[in-house]
C-alpha cells in the first residue's frame, strides 16, 4: 500500500514551468548582451571556455533535484503490515435525490445543498458504521460502495449535482432497489436513508419499500422542502436565467410530497422526518438507526507505514553535489576542440 503523507507539497512542482521560462529568458538576454559587443561568432571566439551546454545541463540537474526534494517533502510511505480488526456497526446507504426540483430554494440555500449538509451532519455522528451512496432522479446509480471512509464520502458529496443524471424525474422505487444491491451479502443491520422532496413520478415506491423490508432492510425518509413549495430554478452554466415553466407558460411550483414519504417509511418499517430551515431531521433518524443491532465485521487495512522520503532527498543531494562538481566553463582540453568553428557556441 502506497500513500503520500503530505500531498499538498506537490503544488511546489508548479514552480518548474516558471523556472524554465526564467532560464530561457536569461539565456536570451545573455545572448543579446554578447551580441552588443559585435559579431557574435567573433565574441564567442574570444571566450572559448564558455559552454552553453553545461549551463543547460546544470539547470536540468537542479530541476530534477527540485522534483526529488518536493517528492521527499510529500513523505511517500508504504504500508508494511496488513491487519484485520473486528468492528461493530450498521450498514447504511444514503439515497440522494438529485432531480432538478431539488434546486428549489424554499430551503436555504436550496434543497440539494441542505440534503448534503444533512448527510455530512449524520456522518459526524458515526463511528464504525459503513456507509454507501446512491444518487437518483429518473434513474438511480451507485455513487459509492460501502465504506468507513467518511472523508471520501464527504468528497463524493461535494461533487454531486443534478447534471450527473441526464434522465430527470424522481424514481424513488428504483432508488430503493439500487440501494439494496449495495449491501451485497452483508449480515449487519441494513438501513436505507432516502433524502428527497418526494415528488415521485416514475414507479411504485411503496411496493419497492415493502419488498425491501421483507428482505430485512429498514427504510427511512427525510423530506426536503416546505409545503408551500417553490419554483424550480433554470440555469445556464452557473448563472440562473429564470424558472421552469409548463407548456402553458406558467411557472412550475414544486412541493414536498409528505404523505407519500410517510407511506414509504411505514412500508419500509422506518420513520419519516421532514427537514426545514431550522433542522435537518438527521438526529431523529440517527436515534432510530442507533437502536438497530450492530453486527461484527472484519476490516483489513495497512498499518505501520514506513517513510520513504529519505531516498528521494538522498538522490537530490547526490545530484546537487554532482552539479557543484561540473565547472561552468570548459577545461583547457575542451576549449581546444572546435568542431564548429564557423558557428556560435552560445547555444551549445
Amino acid at each position: 500500500m502506497f500513500r503520500l503523507a503530505h500531498p499538498h507539497f506537490l503544488y511546489l512542482l508548479l514552480l518548474i514551468p516558471l523556472l524554465v521560462l526564467l532560464f530561457v529568458y536569461a539565456r536570451r538576454q545573455k545572448k543579446k548582451a554578447l551580441a552588443a559587443f559585435g559579431d557574435l561568432n567573433l565574441v564567442m571566439r574570444l571566450i572559448p571556455e564558455y559552454s552553453g551546454t553545461r549551463q543547460i545541463l546544470k539547470f536540468i540537474i537542479w530541476s530534477v533535484a527540485w522534483i526529488l526534494i518536493v517528492i521527499g517533502m510529500t513523505d511517500p510511505q508504504t504500508g508494511s503490515k496488513l491487519e484485520k480488526i473486528k468492528r461493530k456497526g450498521v450498514d447504511m446507504v444514503f439515497a440522494l435525490d438529485v432531480s432538478n426540483s431539488m434546486m428549489a430554494q424554499d430551503i436555504t440555500p436550496n434543497r440539494l445543498e441542505r440534503a448534503k449538509q444533512a448527510i455530512v451532519h449524520l456522518l459526524g455522528k458515526l463511528e464504525n458504521d459503513r456507509v454507501g451512496l446512491v444518487i437518483f432522479a429518473g434513474k438511480s446509480y451507485i455513487q459509492m460502495p460501502l465504506t468507513t471512509d467518511y472523508s471520501a464520502t464527504r468528497l463524493f458529496l461535494s461533487n454531486i449535482n443534478p447534471g450527473m443524471i441526464p434522465v430527470q424525474g424522481t424514481a424513488i422505487g428504483d432508488a430503493i432497489e439500487t440501494s439494496t444491491s449495495v449491501f451485497g451479502t452483508t449480515k449487519q443491520s441494513k438501513a436505507i436513508i432516502i433524502i428527497t422532496d418526494g415528488e415521485n413520478h416514475e414507479d411504485n415506491a411503496i411496493e419497492a419499500a415493502q419488498s425491501a423490508a421483507g428482505k430485512g432492510f429498514r427504510i427511512y425518509t427525510i423530506g426536503i422542502g416546505l409545503p408551500e413549495g417553490a419554483p424550480i430554478p433554470v440555469f445556464s452554466g452557473n448563472t440562473q436565467i429564470g424558472y421552469k415553466k409548463d407548456a402553458s407558460g406558467i411557472t412550475v411550483i414544486t412541493r414536498i410530497n409528505e404523505p407519500m414519504l410517510q407511506d414509504v417509511a411505514k412500508a419500509g418499517k422506518g420513520i419519516f422526518v421532514r427537514a426545514n430551515n431550522s433542522q435537518s431531521g438527521v438526529q431523529e433518524v440517527f436515534d432510530q438507526i442507533n437502536k438497530l443491532e450492530k453486527a461484527e465485521y472484519n476490516e483489513a487495512f495497512f498499518s505501520d507505514y514506513e517513510d520513504r522520503f529519505q531516498f528521494f532527498i538522498l538522490a537530490a543531494l547526490i545530484l546537487i553535489l554532482g552539479e557543484v562538481l561540473i565547472a561552468d566553463r570548459k577545461g583547457r582540453l575542451a576549449g581546444k576542440i572546435k568542431l564548429f568553428s564557423t558557428k556560435s557556441n552560445i547555444n551549445q
